[in-house]
């Protein structure tokens, strides 16, 4: 992509998340004039961080996972991520409690999960091996011909590249009924499941092509990064700026105006002219809030229709004393999630009886917390859209807390000394995001590949980047989606400027 574009070219990138930083590396490598301009005072969109009284916690995304997606990033700059941020692996991984006092540990070695299969049912450690080496393969095959290659048209996929994945059609069938075809007992595949939470989707609507997070948990293992993921952000927002973009943090645009090489973009300190724009701010924020209606590629109720991912109720818990048997990362299940499910998707409502993940940081990185201290993150999957006022999330709360310590027999409740909340609201003021989802678009199969939002927009210099394109939710996707919002400039290059067609006026 290098020298792609003229360095007169000026392109304005809204937004800092990981989607808009990926975007602005490759369009100033390509030779644009970049600048991104983030409304807060930090990187990093939904990957924030809270630090208050000696407590560090990453507000958004904590698992580390696809380091290769990483690697390819930083390699297309000539550099490797431990020039910005070191990575340990974890083990355990990941530690899950069930509701019925089962509990299992997962740590990063295939023998240790062939194991805890088998332990459960006969023959599921060798049902798991085929399982993951076809998850390999189909990891392999998505992300070569599918994932990186960008393919966001239905034309795209008209090519012989492709013939390779036609016998794996029952892919695209439910991930329940696909996992069902390797492991019968119900613990068993929601351990083969639970990553669909990563993709704001449920076992029951979220495409089977999606068994590849199988091969990313269980084979290429979970990591953590120097400083969390706000420590990667920090890595991004280094490069950029070593690459010549100009980052402009606490500058907010309000509205975006014109066309391919005179656009005008207001902030409270003026106007920003540019020849392009790239919104790393949602589609629908951007269309209902940003654009002129004249501007805009859907009416608001086709943003209603779409199917998002789970919000979330948030803890962010400074916590005084020992938090054993927590992990680094842990899962409270119930053994029958199909209700929790329902309740996000179905028939909306607070879970009477929650799936939750806890993130103690502070079990790997001392310096999130003070001595004697742990700093603990607790999510409940919520529907988008719900009432979550004072009082509704003061009873849950509660309602979690006990739960926490009636599941894990780690009772927090006397011992919070730092308490801040997230929830629905939190996600539609601070970030725009409809209905209060706390990730995007859900992976349903119809809003996948080229059923998502193209990274292009109808109003000509005007492309989309981050979760809600292709190829989707998560860091490593959203640099993905960074990388190809670049390419398809480059491809629509060269836009006319204003200076072009004042030039070819006055001849």
């Amino acid at each position: 992509m290098r020298d792609g574009l003229p360095s007169d070219r000026t392109v304005t990138v809204v937004g800092g998340g990981f989607g808009g930083l990926s975007a602005a590396c490759y369009l100033a490598d390509a030779g644009a004039d970049v600048q991104l301009l983030e409304r807060y005072d930090r990187l990093g969109g939904h990957a924030g961080v809270l630090e208050r009284d000696g407590f560090r916690f990453d507000t958004g995304p904590s698992w580390y996972l696809m380091p290769d997606v990483f690697e390819r990033f930083f390699k297309h700059f000539d550099r490797e991520p431990a020039d910005y941020y070191e990575l340990e692996r974890l083990d355990p991984q990941y530690r899950v409690f069930w509701k019925d006092g089962d509990r299992v540990t997962m740590r990063p070695n295939r023998e240790n999960a062939y194991e805890v299969f088998e332990s459960y049912e006969d023959g599921a450690g060798d049902a798991l091996v085929d399982y993951l080496d076809t998850a390999k393969q189909n990891y392999d095959l998505a992300m070569d011909r599918v994932v990186y290659e960008g393919r966001e048209r239905l034309r795209d996929y008209v090519d012989p590249d492709l013939l390779p994945l036609a016998p794996r059609a029952r892919l695209f069938g439910s991930m329940d009924d696909y996992v069902s075809r390797y492991i019968d007992h119900p613990k068993l595949r929601q351990l083969l499941e639970y990553t669909l939470v990563f993709l704001g989707g449920a076992p029951h609507n979220t495409p089977a092509l999606y068994s590849i997070m199988s091969h990313v948990d269980l084979n290429m293992n979970v990591f953590y990064p120097e400083g969390g993921i706000a420590g990667v952000v920090d890595g991004l927002g280094s490069l950029a700026r070593e690459l010549g973009v100009d980052i402009q943090t606490g500058t907010e645009v309000q509205h975006i105006a014109g066309e391919a090489g005179a656009f005008e973009l207001t902030t409270e300190d003026g106007v920003v002219a540019s020849d392009v724009v790239v919104s790393n701010a949602n589609p629908a924020y951007t269309e209902q809030h940003l654009l002129d209606p004249a501007a805009r590629d859907h009416d608001p109720e086709y943003w209603d229709d779409q199917t998002y991912a789970p919000s979330a109720f948030m803890l962010y818990l400074g916590v005084e004393g020992d938090v054993d048997p927590l992990a680094h990362h842990s899962l409270v299940l119930p053994t029958d999630w199909d209700d929790h499910f329902e309740q996000i998707f179905d028939r909306p409502g607070w879970p009477d009886d929650p799936a939750y993940y806890l993130s103690v940081t502070s079990k790997t990185d001392e310096t999130v917390a003070p001595d004697g201290h742990h700093a603990v993150v607790v999510l409940v999957p919520i529907a988008p859209e719900l009432d979550d006022g004072p009082a509704i999330r003061e009873e849950y709360r509660a309602f979690v807390l006990d739960d926490l310590a009636e599941q894990t027999g780690v009772d927090l409740r006397d011992r919070i000394v730092v308490e801040e909340t997230a929830c629905v609201s939190e996600f539609a003021e601070r970030y725009g995001d409809p209905q209060g989802t706390a990730l995007g678009l859900a992976h349903t199969l119809f809003q996948t590949g080229p059923l998502r939002p193209s990274h292009r927009a109808g109003l000509e210099g005007l492309y989309y980047t981050g979760a809600y394109t292709t190829p989707g939710i998560g860091m490593p996707m959203c640099l993905i989606s960074g990388e190809h919002t670049a390419r398809d400039i480059v491809e629509d290059s060269p836009f006319e400027t204003k200076e072009d067609r004042s030039a070819s006026t006055a001849d």
